[in-house]
């Protein structure tokens, strides 16, 4: 398969050669820059937010965390993925015996993820939301709280610190999903009644406007490696 990075609705391949070269270097950059581990068998990824896991759908939408990293690490093969306004750990797999590996450890729920958000109001505690959460068909790409929905859809919540952004009461949690289910974080914290700040989807207008960008980036991974068989544990640095 051939990828195509577009840059502004234009061909990576229409591009005059000066610039596709000052393209590939700002992709090492990427790589270097945002690389946490890099083995035989996978790397570790600090995703920013505001780019997509993988392509998406129509030409403006083909540059991604996939799309830079094939650029320069051909091997680069697709594990799991982030929304675009996330941050945080990404892992992909240099070899497809890691990838199966990987990938079973993230279907079965061996992998340990931990998140950090920062969610509108005032939360004390912890505390679990269940309740399944399904795509709402009728308002893409947003998803619903529906305790009819036959999937289950299971997070822990943990305040950190309460504290104010621009006046308005807002609090630091720790947040473990035990599934993964798609937005499942954003909506179980709107379902809780504190969304998460900047959240476009899920937030009122001025609770999005609180920060430039979603609170919620994906801080820890833990798995096993697909080789050796050892714990490893990855930390990203939280950016709010």
């Amino acid at each position: 398969m051939r990828f195509l990075h577009c840059i502004y609705g234009l061909s990576f391949l229409s591009l005059p050669a000066d610039f596709k070269s000052l393209w590939n270097r700002i992709l090492s950059h990427f790589l270097s820059d945002h690389l946490i581990h890099r083995d035989d068998e996978f790397m570790v990824i600090h995703k920013p937010a505001g780019i997509l896991s993988v392509p998406g759908k129509g030409e403006d939408l083909q540059d991604s965390v996939l799309t830079r990293l094939l650029a320069v690490e051909p091997r680069t093969l697709l594990i799991h993925r982030l929304d675009r306004d996330t941050s945080g750990i990404l892992v992909f797999a240099r070899s497809k015996a890691a990838q199966s590996h990987i990938s079973k450890q993230f279907q079965e729920r061996q992998t340990d993820k931990v998140y950090q958000a920062i969610v509108v109001g005032t939360l004390t505690g912890e505390g679990v939301v269940e309740v399944p959460v399904v795509y709402d068909p009728t308002r893409p790409p947003l998803h619903i709280a529906d305790p009819a929905y036959h999937k289950p859809a299971l997070t822990y919540w943990k305040v950190l610190e309460n504290f104010e952004l621009q006046g308005q009461a807002v609090t630091r949690v720790e947040l473990t999903p035990i599934t993964g289910r798609s937005h499942q974080l954003r909506v179980h914290m709107q379902y809780l009644g504190h969304p998460i700040v900047g959240d476009t989807l899920y937030a009122a207008t001025e609770h999005q406007q609180l920060m430039p960008r979603l609170c919620l980036h994906a801080a820890r991974l833990s798995f096993q490696h697909p080789k050796t068989g050892e714990q490893l544990t990855f930390d990203c640095p939280i950016p709010f």
